[in-house]
């Protein structure tokens, strides 16, 4: 049996949440979120659209083309937050929890697939 089949979207959402909670503790603590330090390893990257309206989640060390300042962390969270309660896209949930994969809890087999270029 495929061990992704036991994984449920839920289980993704609930990992990613209390991840971002964990990281708004780290913050009030001064320590760095685990979803920065995932950017600054360039495994996903949280990026302004361009009309500079909303934001964009996307794999990879991605840099925008005008803009070199990171998003901020709770701006990030709020954004994300929404975004996880509200996505059916399990490739986004993975992409998300491989941002917590040294948290308790984390399962292997939710490492985002390699996208071939």
């Amino acid at each position: 049996m495929d061990a992704e089949a036991n994984v449920t979207d839920e289980d993704l959402r609930r990992f990613v949440l209390d991840g971002l909670d964990e990281d708004e503790r780290r913050l009030e603590r001064e320590e760095l979120p685990l979803l920065d330090e995932a950017e600054r390893q360039g495994r996903l990257r949280v990026l302004r659209t361009d009309d500079r309206q909303g934001l964009v989640l996307v794999p990879g060390p991605a840099q925008a083309m005008t803009e070199r300042t990171p998003v901020p962390f709770e701006e990030k969270a709020r954004w994300l937050r929404e975004e996880v309660e509200g996505t059916g896209n399990h490739d986004v949930l993975r992409l998300l929890a491989a941002a917590y994969d040294t948290r308790h809890g984390w399962q292997e087999e939710w490492r985002p697939t390699p996208v071939a270029g």
